[in-house]
């Protein structure tokens, strides 16, 4: 093969990643794509903090809706440590004008 074919193929690869760009974009501004932030996204599941404990053991708290969830996480399994704990009011953040969540 020359440097023609070369040339050809990255032209084609190049074209073609920008034509999944150009979707991926038009999927996102016509609201087919799923958004990154949870606000107002509906989302009910969220983790609030991860506390590791040595190389095999994680502490991570879970929040959903209104309770949250204390879960030990380990190699040999997962432990549920505390369940259905009332979630604390998550801070009100003040709205800039102008920008949306």
């Amino acid at each position: 093969m020359d440097w023609q074919n070369y040339l050809r193929f990255a032209a084609a690869l190049i074209f073609v990643l920008g034509l999944i760009g150009l979707l991926a974009m038009l999927a996102r501004r016509l609201g087919l794509a799923p958004r990154a932030s949870t606000a107002g996204g509906g989302r009910r599941l969220r983790i609030v903090e991860v506390l590791t404990i040595d190389a095999r053991h994680r502490l991570i708290l879970i929040r959903r809706d209104a309770t949250e969830h204390l879960v030990l996480l380990g190699q040999n399994g997962d432990l549920v440590v505390e369940a259905a704990v009332p979630a604390p009011p998550e801070p009100s953040l003040p709205l800039l004008k102008g920008v949306r969540p």
